[in-house]
């Protein structure tokens, strides 16, 4: 079986829009290492529920492997440094799915 793609979901609010324009500036040579695709980069969004953030990302990787390497490389790591005390940032790996659906 093939791997199953994998996501990036990040909730953001920025603090410090300055500092945060050097994450976004360094973190595509991380990205475009290790396959990365922007499905979702910012945009105008629409709490349904819960408590919203300001930014919204959403990141398609071709495996969990790919999107786990990625985070962990030496190149999105510097990069990250440069959003640190500039962004409050919720991230979590997503295992695509590819099960029935409704209506299957």
């Amino acid at each position: 079986m093939a791997d199953r793609k994998a996501y990036w979901i990040a909730r953001v609010d920025v603090a410090d829009p300055d500092a945060y324009k050097n994450y976004a500036a360094t973190n595509g040579v991380a990205f475009a290492k290790y396959g990365a695709r922007f499905l979702a980069r910012g945009g105008d969004y629409e709490a349904m529920e819960g408590k919203a953030r300001a930014r919204n990302v959403i990141i398609e990787f071709p495996s969990m492997q790919v999107a786990r390497d990625c985070y962990n490389s030496p190149e999105y790591q510097a990069s990250a440094a440069h959003r640190k005390g500039a962004a409050e940032i919720e991230l979590v790996l997503v295992e695509g799915y590819d099960g029935p659906q409704p209506g299957e």
